[in-house]
């Protein structure tokens, strides 16, 4: 560490301890009789209203993979960067359609986790596994993406090693082992204005220093000319189009199943809360395609990604951009947004995949009658295992180009579609159907990711999510979506399954739900309620 980066490594280091106090208070927000149940410390109490809510799902969503990954992947590749715009465009009427329903039957049965859902639609504890297994590996790599962006931040400022990640995985985990899902809510607040202050002041200020908007886009052209890769350039070619349609399609499916933006929602206090913020939040696509365009301004300011070890960190050409062109002082309050958009983020996925793992295998498979406060206890304990096998990824997996991380997440993810959103819509899928066709849409698209190279990175296997379609013999330079392909394998092998046992007439397992639940809000009771007033 240098001493020209001491003004910034001080505001940074002060941003984070504030918010990070903010999450030790958070505890004591809006704080109940008791914090012992997975009500209260996973979902805060099933409670928050319009304002809190699209903090907390917005610092949910747009996390340092938005911050970080996706203008380095547009400082690399260029146009296909830009496909994180139209898929949280896409997104929300999803959740509108979809989510909304998870929210009522969840608020009347008491559901924590989609994998909770599953257990009960089908009657199937061995698909309510395989949900919440794949929510939990799923998780760890996109908890992995946030610590990375912190990394990439004090790299900036001259700090290398991976001893940052571990301090703020220690802090991270204590804070969201006290306060739970309070925590990120309160802290989503700040981040969220540092973020918006910081974005608008780098559209407006960065192009100015740069000769304006043509020269940026003239120096990104320049660059792309002269690179080997056909699919890169400020405009898309038709080998990648399709993959960028897809792609986009596929990540907007991924989004709502991962277990992190279901806890989000699930917090919500009652429908309105949803569909206000299902309006509101395509606010932030927004300031997500401003976000991208940093790597074409990365570009035009010639910033040079740092090397470790030989290796090219793109990752940390947005904090050598702002390092480049920003007062010292402002630069420091960009890092701090960068490393709080970080945390809030991860805290969720930790409290969410914790949440997977205490319904749906403790208490499933080894204790069915544990207490509400035994629930918490475990919930708080797996969220620091969470976090560590999250750093475990960081050390084993190669960051590089942590985009990566998130688009292996999900092609994971998305094989939990036809038993948790189409679920949600229909009964129809027998439930031994909906496991084989997880397995094969699973092994189909780990088999076509590690078929998948990187020039690049000197990477043979792993190197991305697009894949040749000339793999399958057809004539063409055109690449689609690994999670698509995979998942189409998982429908297919579903549909066809459920045929065969329906006509084999296997029993299937019972639905524990009613159509009822699934429009029912605020102020309806609950199943809960209904045993209680029965047995009076």
């Amino acid at each position: 560490m240098s001493s020209e980066h001491l003004t910034e490594l001080i505001i940074f280091g002060v941003l984070f301890l504030v918010v990070s106090g903010m999450g030790f208070v958070a505890a004591r927000w809006r704080r109940p009789t008791s914090m012992e149940s997975l009500d209260e410390w996973g979902l805060g109490g099933r409670n928050f209203g319009s304002w809190i809510t699209w903090f907390l799902i917005g610092g949910d969503l747009y996390t340092a993979y938005t911050f970080v990954a996706v203008p380095a992947l547009v400082f690399g590749a260029g146009a296909a960067g830009f496909y994180a715009v139209p898929y949280t465009i896409v997104v929300y009427p999803l959740v509108f359609l979809v989510l909304i329903r998870l929210w009522s039957v969840s608020h009347v049965h008491g559901f924590v986790t989609p994998a909770d859902f599953v257990r009960a639609r089908f009657g199937s504890p061995t698909l309510a596994l395989v949900i919440a297994l794949t929510g939990i590996v799923a998780t760890m790599p996109y908890i992995a993406l946030q610590l990375v962006g912190i990394e990439a931040v004090l790299k900036a400022m001259g700090v290398h090693g991976h001893w940052p990640i571990i301090i703020a995985f220690a802090i991270l985990a204590a804070y969201t082992y006290q306060s739970g899902l309070r925590a990120p809510a309160l802290i989503a607040f700040v981040k969220d204005v540092l973020i918006y202050i910081v974005i608008i002041a780098a559209v407006l200020y960065i192009p100015s220093k740069l000769g304006g908007w043509g020269s940026i886009f003239d120096a990104a052209q320049a660059k792309f000319d002269k690179t080997p890769a056909p699919n890169d350039g400020v405009l898309l070619d038709g080998s990648n189009q399709l993959n960028y349609a897809m792609l986009a399609l596929g990540s907007a499916l991924a989004l709502f199943l991962y277990p992190h933006s279901i806890t989000g929602v699930l917090a919500s206090k009652n429908r309105n809360v949803i569909k206000r913020n299902m309006a509101a939040l395509p606010a932030y696509s927004f300031v997500l395609g401003l976000i991208a365009l940093l790597g074409f301004m990365a570009i035009a300011a010639g910033v040079k990604p740092i090397t470790t070890d030989g290796k090219v960190d793109t990752n940390t050409v947005v904090p050598l951009l702002f390092d480049q062109t920003f007062p010292s002082w402002f630069t420091g309050v960009a890092y701090a947004a960068i490393g709080i958009g970080a945390l809030v983020p991860a805290a969720i996925m930790s409290i969410a995949a914790a949440n997977l793992f205490t319904r749906n295998i403790y208490r499933e498979y080894w204790r069915k009658d544990a207490s509400e406060k035994e629930e918490a206890t475990v919930s708080k304990l797996v969220s620091l295992v969470v976090k560590v096998g999250a750093v475990a990824c960081i050390l084993l997996l190669d960051p590089e180009f942590s985009i990566d991380l998130q688009l292996i997440g999900g092609v994971i993810i998305l094989q939990t579609l036809p038993a948790v959103g189409l679920g949600l819509v229909t009964r129809w899928f027998h439930r031994g159907a909906l496991v084989v066709g997880w397995a094969g849409g699973l092994i189909a698209g780990l088999w076509m990711l590690y078929q998948i190279p990187n020039v690049a990175k000197k990477k043979e296997h792993f190197g991305g999510s697009a894949f040749k379609l000339s793999e399958f013999g057809f004539d063409t330079t055109m690449t689609v979506y690994v999670g698509v392909l995979a998942l189409a394998v998982n429908l297919v092998l579903a549909v066809v399954v459920t045929l065969v046992l329906r006509g084999a007439k296997v029993a299937d397992g019972v639905d524990a739900t009613r159509e009822a639940d699934y429009t029912a809000d605020e102020g309806d009771p609950k199943v809960k309620d209904l045993e209680l007033s029965s047995s009076t």
